[in-house]
């Protein structure tokens, strides 16, 4: 019987979203003969509170060493004895991960191959060009192989001089067949029905926010640019879908804007049934996967150029699948407007944004991380 190659991909913690991928590239892994192994601990104290752990039986957990320093959590991530028979070992691109530098200094054994899977920089960071960064960008080129979030992340990695063809880019996604099946489940009554709920006339234009309700969000900007629009389009309507420690902006608003309706997580159906309400999904602040939800849902993204966005606001190309305008409330309310105005362009990026919902899909990364895996086998270490 021949035996396999092994495989392991090392997650500091396993997020619930990621399980179907691992699923699924550990079945696709075993049908060329490589044994996909997962390697995980557990969430941080301040990640815990976010309750977005995953299970997998299969999976190896390993009991996680975190300290607390200068209000940033470290770690140190031990790893099983079964991972020294790994030929591959992937890697978290996280700083704060202590037990990765062994193997980017070239101490784990001589037949491993490392690489790393990750964003190629802090998207977030308030401070792109402090010492946390530099040492990032120092890393990156320490390994064997690369698997890129996005094509922007991909790039990032080459800029630094990386070898451009041991990087695969991912194309990050999650699977959104359950929210698709949903979609599918809310009828024109229904979507009616919520539209009525919230005084929306007939053919009146409704925008959606869904996701969570922090700073970065840039909530205040949202309003003041929602002010704009229905000062020259009164029938407008704002529905935010989330929760978060900004909804004290969505409630200290509530008085004095009647056309702002704030309903709270909603998830599934419930969820699936605002977008198929809404027109347009008016996200000013930082863009991550939930980009994924507009594509899936045909309801263009507007968002602004200057947000803290994460890797995947590579998908969204302004006037063709979505907008992405400059970050102040009247150029927002202005393209908002516009794009309201224009039918015939609306329903372009609408039919845009849907099929770009098939090009961003759960299948689609599994296969390129599959084709990352073996390409990465075959080559010799860096």
């Amino acid at each position: 019987m021949k035996q396999m190659t092994k495989v392991c991909i090392v997650q500091h913690r396993l997020l619930h979203y990621r399980t179907e991928l691992f699923g699924r590239l550990r079945a696709a892994c075993a049908e060329v003969d490589v044994e996909l192994m997962l390697v995980h601990g557990q969430a941080t104290p301040t990640e815990a509170s976010r309750k977005d752990t995953g299970r997998l039986p299969w999976a190896i957990e390993v009991k996680n060493r975190i300290w607390r320093v200068g209000g940033r959590d470290i770690l140190w991530q031990p790893l099983p004895k079964a991972a020294a028979d790994c030929e591959l070992i992937v890697l978290m691109q996280e700083s704060r991960l202590l037990s990765n530098y062994p193997w980017l200094f070239g101490l784990g054994p001589k037949k491993t191959r490392v690489a790393f899977w990750g964003h190629g920089r802090n998207f977030q960071s308030d401070a792109p060009e402090g010492w946390r960064e530099r040492w990032k960008r120092r890393n990156l080129t320490a390994v064997d192989w690369w698997f890129a979030y996005t094509q922007m992340s991909g790039d990032i990695v080459a800029e630094v001089g990386y070898p451009p063809e041991r990087i695969t880019v991912l194309n990050n996604a999650i699977d959104n067949s359950l929210f698709s099946a949903d979609l599918a489940s809310v009828g024109e009554a229904e979507a009616a029905a919520l539209r009525a709920s919230i005084g929306a006339e007939a053919g009146a234009p409704v925008g959606l926010y869904c996701g969570s309700l922090y700073p970065d969000k840039r909530l205040e900007l949202l309003l003041e640019a929602c002010d704009k629009i229905v000062a020259l389009l009164p029938a407008f309507k704002l529905v935010v879908v989330g929760d978060g420690p900004s909804r004290t902006v969505l409630e200290a608003s509530a008085g004095n804007r009647p056309w702002l309706h704030w309903v709270g997580v909603k998830r599934g159906h419930d969820k699936a049934a605002w977008f198929r309400a809404a027109q347009l999904y008016l996200s000013p602040g930082a863009v991550g996967l939930h980009v994924l939800d507009s594509f899936v849902a045909g309801t263009p993204m507007v968002t602004t150029v200057d947000a803290l966005h994460g890797p995947e606001i590579a998908y969204l190309q302004d006037g063709i699948n979505g907008l992405v305008t400059p970050g102040d409330a009247d150029c927002y309310a202005q393209a908002v407007l516009a794009l309201l105005q224009d039918p015939a362009r609306f329903a372009e990026i609408q039919r845009n944004a849907a099929a770009s919902a098939e090009q961003y899909t759960l299948d689609q990364m599994v296969r390129r991380f599959l084709d990352g895996i073996l390409a990465c086998l075959k080559s010799p270490r860096l």
